[in-house]
């Protein structure tokens, strides 16, 4: 820990941060990161959030503001999940106990929030294409800001991290990348030794020498180019054997680096020599995630995403309840591999996110995790199911977006019986619109062949693991965040039969018909209505696809109003489904659809959003009011 402040934030609450930065003593700059760090967890305390990889870029945070010049430069954050010392150096310090809160200010970059936020962000590995639009843009312009893509170790897993590094490569435009590593291993001596030929190899000397002797070599007549040629070679030998750049040297950046994140002085010489260099530059950057708050440092993967935690210990607050829907998914999907082997699971990077720890430490050589890459996970998933094994595929409702084509064009267009384990399903609460799963109601449900499943509870969602698992097909099922409803699970689920949903409150007036955790609220809201003298009847659809034609035609007869109630947007969702049956059979009925509306919802606790939206349970009896004052038969 550095030294002590003078006062409580002295730094972070001057108007002029930013110009003052750009004159800081060195003193002055570790002062800052301390203030810096000190702020970033007192209110993750108290929030939650991504807390180690926000400690972890302090020091670099300070030196690309202190190089560059936001907002006129722009700095591109990948995910954003690392740019609270960012939030805090660009003007935010005073709302920064919002973070994260309803009508507060995100967890992520957002350009709504200020201009010093470039770009939103929110899903990984897009600052390297994004940047290199705006370095495109540049040049049609004729503007000549600087852009600075910072991307993470994991992010660069990612397909498209690497699509946007050749097109750069071939654009051969300014720009630099900032590779921030807090997972490499390089053992100290080779790093320092790297360290020390980077500095040298990107001063203003060197790049000079480096550009005449070019311009000699290339005007020896006949050979000059070769030589030219075999220098080059030289070179790269020199820097691949000194470094681990040479997979970006071949994508036609020049590589500098490793650099120790943690130490200013050397960042700050770094930057500003790579600043002055021409093309496509990528600064390699050694950070400790966590840095700064112990706890952090020696779990850095519990305080990657975190709840509230005691400031001091270090303790994260447990809120006594049920077990979650992830933990209640891992344990069973364990139970099921016992039983059938050719069960295999994936992840893409969440290993503990999706409860997949216990499976993954039980049966090793059946668990793959394939970092951040969608997309593959999917397809891989197609392959091991063409040869007769029986894939889950556990990724959160939102990244799944990411998947699309591959889930319509590599499981369903063949009929691969590929499992999709949706997390997350819903609204998730304070990561925001970038993490809400809202939307795989309507972009799933079309998809030919694919079944797809939507559990009310935790013992539903048992038994939708088990006619997943039966099932000679492409099948998704999808459950919410958070705790269950405490109901005891079973020793011995039965499957579902496919299509099949169930009737579970008779009523008279009205009926509502729900999927998922909605459900739940839709009962409470028939018995709010009861007390005031209107019977609802109750149905829990149970499919997304297929629907139970028979049940819900019938009832919508007999009821004669409907209220269909879902946690996805209304456009194209279950509600849709619901009216092409009706549409389709010729049933004419006062309608209501309620869901989310075609918008982005904003963060805020999942209750506060379901109050906010109508979904919970005096929503949709406001609703259902209106609703049985309608005539049926007018």
């Amino acid at each position: 820990m550095n030294t002590q402040p003078i006062s409580p934030a002295s730094l972070l609450n001057d108007p002029e941060l930013l110009r003052r930065l750009k004159g800081m003593s060195s003193a002055e700059m570790r002062q800052l990161a301390f203030e810096l760090r000190e702020q970033i967890i007192d209110v993750v305390a108290a929030n939650g959030g991504h807390l180690a990889s926000s400690l972890g870029v302090v020091e670099l945070t300070i030196a690309l503001h202190r190089v560059f010049n936001s907002p006129v430069d722009k700095i591109v954050w990948d995910v954003g999940h690392q740019a609270y010392a960012h939030k805090l150096l660009t003007g935010r310090s005073e709302r920064f106990a919002t973070l994260r809160q309803l009508d507060g200010i995100s967890g992520f970059p957002k350009r709504k929030e200020s201009e010093h936020d470039c770009f939103d962000v929110g899903h990984s590995s897009t600052s390297i294409s994004a940047a290199l639009g705006m370095v495109a843009a540049r040049g049609i312009r004729g503007s000549k800001e600087k852009v600075v893509a910072v991307i993470g170790d994991g992010s660069l897993t990612a397909g498209i991290a690497f699509e946007g590094l050749n097109h750069a490569g071939h654009l051969n435009k300014d720009m630099l990348v900032i590779l921030n590593d807090n997972d490499m291993s390089i053992s100290p001596n080779v790093g320092a030794l790297s360290a020390f030929f980077s500095k040298r190899l990107t001063s203003d000397f060197f790049v000079r020498m480096k550009r005449e002797t070019e311009n000699l070599l290339d005007s020896v007549p006949k050979i000059g180019k070769d030589l030219r040629r075999l220098a080059k070679k030289v070179e790269e030998s020199v820097k691949g054997f000194l470094t681990p750049g040479m997979l970006f040297e071949a994508f036609g950046f020049d590589y500098v680096g490793p650099v120790d994140g943690h130490d200013l002085e050397e960042l700050i010489q770094m930057l500003e020599n790579a600043s002055r260099m021409d093309g496509p530059i990528l600064v390699h950057v050694m950070t400790k995630k966590g840095k700064g708050y112990r706890p952090a440092e020696s779990s850095p993967s519990l305080f990657h995403g975190v709840g509230p935690f005691d400031r001091e210990s270090g303790v994260v607050t447990k809120f006594p309840g049920p077990p979650s829907y992830t933990a209640i998914f891992g344990e069973t999907l364990v139970k099921l591999a016992a039983k059938d082997e050719r069960i295999v699971a994936i992840t893409a990077a969440m290993v503990e996110g999706t409860g997949l720890s216990a499976f993954a430490e039980a049966y090793p050589q059946r668990f793959f995790d394939v970092g951040i890459a969608e997309q593959h996970a999917v397809t891989f998933a197609a392959g091991l199911a063409v040869q007769g094994l029986k894939p889950v595929c556990a990724i959160y409702s939102t990244f799944m977006q990411r998947a699309y084509d591959n889930v319509l064009h590599d499981v369903c267009l063949q009929q691969l019986p590929v499992t999709f384990a949706l997390d997350r399903g819903g609204l998730v609460g304070a990561d925001g619109p970038t993490h809400h799963g809202v939307f795989d109601h309507s972009f799933l449900r079309h998809i030919p062949h694919l079944v797809f499943m939507v559990p009310r509870n935790e013992v539903e969602l048992q038994r939708a693991m088990v006619t997943a698992a039966a099932h000679d097909g492409p099948i998704a099922y999808r459950y919410p965040r958070g705790n269950g409803s405490g109901l005891t699970l079973c020793d011995d689920p039965q499957p579902f039969s496919i299509g099949q949903g169930e009737l579970l409150r008779e009523g008279r007036d009205a009926v509502i018909i729900a999927v998922g955790n909605a459900v739940q609220e839709a009962l409470t809201a028939a018995d709010i209505l009861a007390g005031e003298g209107q019977e609802v009847a109750v149905i829990d659809a149970r499919f997304i696809k297929p629907l139970d034609d028979t049940l819900i035609i019938e009832s919508v007869q007999k009821y004669r109003r409907l209220l269909t109630v879902e946690e996805n947007v209304v456009q194209g969702g279950f509600g849709s489904a619901v009216l092409e049956l009706l549409v389709a059979n010729g049933v004419q009925v006062p309608i209501e659809l309620v869901g989310l509306p075609d918008d982005f919802v904003e963060q805020g606790s999942q209750s506060e959003l379901r109050s906010r939206y109508g979904i919970d349970a005096a929503g949709i009896a406001r609703r259902l009011r209106s609703l049985c004052q309608l005539n049926p038969d007018a």
